[in-house]
């Protein structure tokens, strides 16, 4: 195990920084080296490894929410307008219905099945756009309609709803009959979800401001709560249906919103350990992979239903910012800024698998192949076009560097 991480963290680390000096995602490289480094190429990585490879996972999307919800200001989704609201859930929308239209015909699955990987396609990469957008919000290009904060706002409360569903779908296909009492587990689940976060989030404030914690400490102590929520969730899911993975998001708002002094510093404890745990993400689901089944007959399949998925994607965006005063550049620009996708299905796609579904291949598979695919192909399209589609207010530029240089 220890030769596997060695090896995971030293090349990856180098191998990481070599693709982002050729302008490509470093997490494409994390994912190569995983599959390199698979029981069906070399077999290097360590079986002990791979047993507890689901709780790394799982601890690593823990970590990608919170951040999400630490950065989730709704006071900035309400000075956008309708098309934030809308982009957060449309666009998913949209792809989802197309793989659930396309899918059972060209994969040979059921609905909910086609739903599931629909799931797990849908959601957007943060990874890949945030640091983008922060660069275009500092060179003020798109700054007037706000096109940056837009996607960003969009693309991480899209994740959120994309993976609500994705634990919703999978109940429904993980059992063995259909069963109509499952989909009113979905609102209780939702319902029950924020209102526990709320309620841990407050909680949270509290002892942050009675107790003065150092960023350290109060980071510890928030991913130590996020894990038990977990844990209960495991626990009570026999009796009752709870999203702690929503409440765990709706902690971070509630911790923006009434301890922003403390949200600070635990964002930069989370943006550290996400350092870690995204080259660990990345190559252990490379790990997981199939490479005989991925490049087959069906993976081409497959990434046809992709760009099918991204086709339907788009429309939900020219959709979602209709109701918005934008150019026809700045669509194309938005259009192509939802593309990439890495993070959340690095996350999630390997779960049906590791639960035994009889899908679990399939939608590992959809997976892995629509990150290789769209994560590059989405970055180097961000990066070539934004200065030919986006303006830049040059006045408001020159204000700002005269502000940093005082």
């Amino acid at each position: 195990m220890f030769l596997s991480l060695g090896i995971i963290f030293g090349v990856g680390i180098l191998g990481g920084i070599l693709f982002e000096k050729i302008h490509l995602p470093k997490i494409v490289f994390y994912l190569i080296l995983g599959i390199l480094m698979s029981p069906t190429v070399s077999n290097i990585v360590s079986e002990d490894l791979m047993n507890i490879s689901s709780y790394l996972r799982q601890i690593a999307l823990v970590i990608i929410l919170t951040r999400s919800g630490l950065s989730l200001d709704i006071a900035t989704l309400k000075k956008i307008g309708a098309s934030a609201i809308l982009m957060c859930f449309v666009p998913a929308c949209f792809e989802i219905l197309g793989i659930a239209i396309f899918g059972p015909v060209l994969l040979n699955i059921s609905l909910f099945e086609a739903l599931l990987v629909g799931s797990v396609l849908a959601a957007v990469s943060p990874a890949i756009v945030v640091p983008r957008m922060l660069k275009l919000m500092s060179e003020n290009y798109g700054n007037k309609n706000k096109v940056p904060q837009l996607i960003m706002a969009g693309s991480s409360c899209d994740d959120i709803f994309v993976i609500v569903l994705f634990y919703s779908f999978k109940n429904v296909v993980s059992l063995s009959s259909f069963n109509f009492a499952i989909l009113w587990q979905i609102p209780t689940s939702i319902i029950l979800g924020i209102l526990q976060g709320i309620i841990v989030g407050l909680i949270l404030a509290f002892v942050f401001r009675k107790f003065k914690f150092n960023r350290i400490v109060a980071s510890i102590l928030t991913l130590g709560v996020s894990l038990l929520l977990v844990y209960c969730e495991q626990i009570l899911k026999s009796y009752i249906s709870i999203s702690s993975l929503l409440s765990i998001i709706v902690i971070g708002i509630v911790l923006l919103k009434f301890s922003k002094n403390i949200v600070s510093k635990i964002q930069k404890t989370y943006t550290s350990l996400w350092s870690g745990f995204e080259i660990l993400l990345f190559s252990l689901i490379g790990c997981a992979i199939n490479v005989k089944y991925a490049f087959s007959t069906e993976g081409l399949v497959i990434l046809g239903l992709i760009f099918i998925g991204l086709f339907f994607r788009s429309i939900g965006v020219l959709v979602s910012i209709s109701f918005g005063h934008f150019t026809l550049k700045e669509c194309l620009f938005i259009v192509i800024a939802y593309l990439p996708k890495a993070t959340v299905q690095a996350s999630i796609g390997g779960i049906c698998l590791a639960e035994g579904l009889s899908c679990g291949e399939l939608v590992l598979t959809c997976a892995i192949i629509s990150i290789l695919v769209t994560a590059p192909i989405g970055a180097i399209l961000m990066d070539l076009s934004y200065k030919k589609l986006l303006n830049k207010d040059e006045l408001e530029f020159n204000l700002n560097n005269l502000k940093r240089r005082s």
